[in-house]
């Protein structure tokens, strides 16, 4: 269990980095917006290449309801971050993003572990990477609002050991469950990204960075792509 712990850990550590570097520099406007699209993009290629993949051991009808249910629990705790947080609903959507995205990031990590079966270095590396602006974005707006560092950086603190902690108790769970995969798991994933990024980091970002945010997203995209094709 140690070692879920300490993988999932390490894949979501950088949302503490991210909302530590929107403190220890002041970063741009403009700059956010491209970080946010950036980030957008790598959770884009992670989506298209590792969690569906993943998810491909299931019928395809399931595969779609596990997607649609995804998306149904983020819009559903979305909504009810925007009717409690008001003017800060945008930032604490992506961080509210972050915890769907990254809890079942973590439970693929602890499944595969207890199944033997290698870590993507490839989708460990788009999530780590993905993770830096996707905290810098936020983390940026809660610092103009006045929320001091510490709040915001045990916030987001909080978000990893939910993650780890995920991670072991999959990793537990794979050893009791014999052909555990993650799938639903993925598919679940997967759809609950795509909801965030369609409603949360990618209008965050564009109204932050304008025109030249998709273009960081295309990059974010290509860079995961190539590290996809290297692994």
């Amino acid at each position: 269990m140690s070692n879920a712990l300490v993988v999932s850990f390490l894949a979501q550590a950088p949302l503490i980095l991210g909302s530590l570097l929107a403190y220890w520099f002041k970063i741009p406007t403009k700059w956010v917006g491209w970080l946010g699209g950036y980030g957008a993009g790598a959770l884009f290629s992670a989506i298209a290449f590792d969690l569906i993949p993943d998810a491909d051991t299931l019928r395809p009808e399931w595969v779609a309801l596990f997607l649609m249910i995804g998306a149904g629990v983020f819009a559903g705790l979305d909504h009810l971050v925007e009717k409690n947080f008001g003017e800060r609903a945008g930032a604490l959507g992506i961080v509210l993003g972050s915890i769907i995205d990254g809890v079942p990031e973590c439970i693929i990590f602890g499944i595969q572990l207890a199944a033997g079966v290698a870590i993507s270095q490839a989708f460990l590396a788009a999530v780590m990477v993905s993770n830096i602006p996707q905290s810098i974005a936020p983390s940026a707006d809660l610092a103009k609002q006045g929320d001091p560092m510490r709040k915001t950086g045990l916030m987001w603190l909080a978000v990893v050991l939910i993650c780890a902690v995920a991670g072991g108790l999959a990793f537990a769970f794979g050893l009791r469950v014999a052909g555990a995969t993650g799938a639903i798991v993925s598919a679940f994933a997967a759809g609950g990204l795509i909801c965030m990024l369609t409603t949360s980091l990618i209008p965050f970002s564009f109204e932050r960075g304008g025109l030249i945010t998709g273009i960081f997203a295309v990059a974010g995209f290509v860079m995961s792509f190539l590290q996809q094709q290297a692994a």
